[in-house]
């Protein structure tokens, strides 16, 4: 079977069907689903039910993995996990557990790992168990953005440095880590204007970890950075994905943002795992 690509919005994003991941595709296939994954930052495969190994392996196509950082359960293994159940027990964590709390920040506009001094290329999300209802992800380009930018803003934009802060980003919900932890999350600079490698098109890196622009006052920066991401996330823009159980979603981190939306993790039992593929060097 041909693999096949539906766009799933007008400005980004989509579905990508005819290969089974979980198998060993060939450099053919993955070279078909990477120039997709370049062309539209975001691609949903649906009907993959996938194993830890499998999910690795496909993963490992992409590049080299990262690996998770304390807080998150799945920390020192190739997996951030996304999920209301108890890594240990399978059982539900309580709302009021520190383990529920860390995971607001996950409803803010972010992209994956931009406070790392190496950010992440992409994220590999896939829906192990998911609720009935509730519990979407949300995407939008800043491709889209950077497209509509004014050429003076380019200009301005090409040598704008900004400050990446996990501890900054998790403060916003009130999430607050012992001077331990956050001993382990520095700060990172990344320069605003990513390019794409293979197709040269350009894009911003945004979102709640981008804490302020390098040179600028506190407030400028805040302005700055805030207004950015309201343009990118107009509600014209956004791609809302409904998750059905056994999909697959990969999104390019150094040009899409994303964020969870709320369900019911009292009564229903949500697991998804994410690998995350590294962008391989600094930036800055």
């Amino acid at each position: 079977m041909a693999i096949s690509i539906k766009p799933l919005t007008p400005h980004f994003g989509a579905e990508l069907t005819g290969v089974d991941i979980s198998n060993h595709i060939t450099n053919i296939q993955f070279g078909e689903i990477r120039e997709a994954f370049d062309e539209y930052s975001v691609l949903v495969l649906p009907d993959q039910p996938l194993t830890d190994e499998q999910q690795i392996i496909f993963s490992q196509r992409f590049g080299i993995l990262e690996s998770t950082r304390a807080l998150n359960p799945g920390s020192g293994t190739p997996f951030a996990r996304q999920s209301n159940l108890d890594i240990k027990t399978g059982e539900t964590i309580p709302l009021s557990d520190r383990r529920m709390f860390y995971q607001k920040a996950n409803m803010l506009w972010h992209s994956d790992s931009t406070f790392k001094s190496v950010p992440s290329l992409c994220s590999v999300l896939s829906a192990r168990e998911i609720p009935p209802v509730g519990g979407a992800t949300e995407f939008a380009s800043t491709r889209v953005l950077y497209g509509r930018l004014s050429e003076n803003e380019q200009n301005k934009f090409a040598d704008l440095v900004i400050e990446h802060d996990f501890v900054y980003s998790r403060g916003i919900v009130g999430f607050t880590l012992s001077e331990d932890e956050a001993a382990k999350f520095p700060a990172a600079h990344h320069d605003l204007v990513r390019k794409n490698k293979n197709n040269g098109r350009r894009s911003l890196m945004i979102g709640a970890h981008a804490k302020t622009v390098v040179g600028w006052s506190k407030d400028q920066g805040r302005t700055f950075l805030e207004n950015l991401v309201l343009r990118a996330t107009a509600p014209n823009l956004i791609y809302r994905h409904e998750w059905r159980e056994n999909d697959v979603v990969i999104w390019d981190n150094q040009a899409i943002l994303h964020r969870a939306t709320p369900y019911d993790t009292t009564n229903h039992r949500r697991l998804m795992q994410r690998t995350t593929i590294s962008s391989s060097m600094p930036t800055n």
